[in-house]
C-alpha cells in the first residue's frame, strides 16, 4: 500500500506501465471509505448494499496494486512489506474501536497484504534459486519444505487477520497471475499459461465474502485489474491528479481515527 505510483514517470521498456495504480489508488481508497463509512457510522440504516457493492472493491484493488509494486516498482519487497505493516500497526489501535460483532482481537487489513506479500516474496525467491540450480535435488526439496511449512501457518494466521485465509492469498495470487501474464508471449501455450495463472485469483475472490452481490463485486473487480494488467497496462492514461505521498501513507491510520472520533460521538 505504500508504494507510489509511478503515474508521472516514464517507465523503462523492460518492466510494464504502471499507470493504472494511479487511477487504482483513488478507487481503493473511495470504496474503502464508502465501507467503514456505511458499516462503523450507519450500521443502523438500510445501507448494507453499499458495502457489500461498492465496498467490496477496495480490497482487490489494494491487493492489486501491492502486488504490481512488489514485483515491478520496488527493489526490496521485504522492505515494502514492513512499511504496510508500520500502517497496520499505526491504525491497529483505532481499527479496534471500530463496533464488530464479536470480542476477538483482529488484526487489520495492512497485517493480511503484508503477512501475503512476505510469504510470496520468500517463497518467489526460493523458486528462483531452485531454478537457477535445476540439478540440485537440495533446492527442489527446500522449497517443498517451504511450502510444507506456510500451510499451519497460513491456516492459523487466517483466523487472526481481517479477510482470513483467503484475504491471506490475494497478493501471492496476484503476483504469480501478473508474472505469467507479463512473460507471456503470442505462443498458445504461454498465452494458455497465463490464463491458467489467473484462475486461482478468481477462484478464491469468488470464495470470499457471503452474499451474491459482494462475491460479484469482488470476482468482477479482480477480473479488471487482470485484464488491465494483461492487456491495457499501457493504453491507459496517467491519472489527472496524482495521489499526494503523504495522503497515501496515512488515509488508513487517519481515516479510522476519524472514524473512532466521530463514532464516540455517536454511539
Amino acid at each position: 500500500m505504500t508504494a507510489i505510483t509511478h503515474s508521472n514517470q516514464s517507465v523503462p521498456a523492460s518492466k510494464p506501465d504502471s499507470r493504472w495504480t494511479g487511477w487504482a489508488q483513488w478507487v481503493a481508497l473511495a470504496t474503502m471509505m464508502v465501507d467503514h463509512v456505511v458499516r462503523h457510522l450507519f450500521g443502523h440504516l438500510d445501507l448494507g448494499w453499499a458495502s457489500s457493492s461498492i465496498g467490496r472493491i477496495a480490497l482487490p484493488a489494494f491487493a492489486g496494486m501491492v502486488a504490481w509494486h512488489a514485483l515491478f516498482n520496488t527493489r526490496s519487497p521485504y522492505r515494502y512489506a514492513s512499511r504496510i505493516l508500520i500502517i497496520g500497526l499505526i491504525a491497529q489501535p483505532f481499527y479496534m474501536m471500530m463496533p464488530r460483532g464479536d470480542a476477538s482481537i483482529t488484526l487489520n487489513v495492512c497485517f493480511t497484504l503484508a503477512a501475503g506479500l512476505t510469504a510470496a516474496t520468500w517463497l518467489r525467491q526460493l523458486h528462483d534459486n531452485t531454478v537457477e540450480s535445476v540439478q540440485s535435488a537440495v533446492a527442489w526439496l527446500k522449497l517443498g519444505l517451504a511450502v510444507a511449512a506456510l500451510i499451519p501457518v497460513w491456516w492459523i494466521a487466517g483466523d487472526w487477520l481481517e479477510y482470513g485465509h483467503e484475504g491471506l492469498l490475494l497478493v501471492p495470487l496476484f503476483m504469480v497471475a501478473f508474472a505469467g501474464m507479463t512473460r507471456a508471449n503470442a505462443q498458445p501455450l504461454d498465452f494458455a499459461a497465463a490464463l491458467l495463472a489467473c484462475a486461482p485469483v478468481l477462484a478464491v475472490a469468488g470464495m470470499m465474502n457471503f452474499t451474491l452481490m459482494a462475491k460479484s463485486f469482488t470476482v468482477g473487480t479482480c477480473l479488471v485489474i487482470l485484464l488491465v494488467a494483461a492487456a491495457l497496462a499501457d493504453r491507459i492514461p496517467a491519472s489527472p491528479v496524482a495521489m499526494p505521498r503523504n495522503l497515501w501513507l496515512s488515509w488508513y491510520p487517519g481515516h479510522l481515527a476519524a472514524l473512532a472520533l466521530i463514532g464516540w460521538w455517536v454511539w
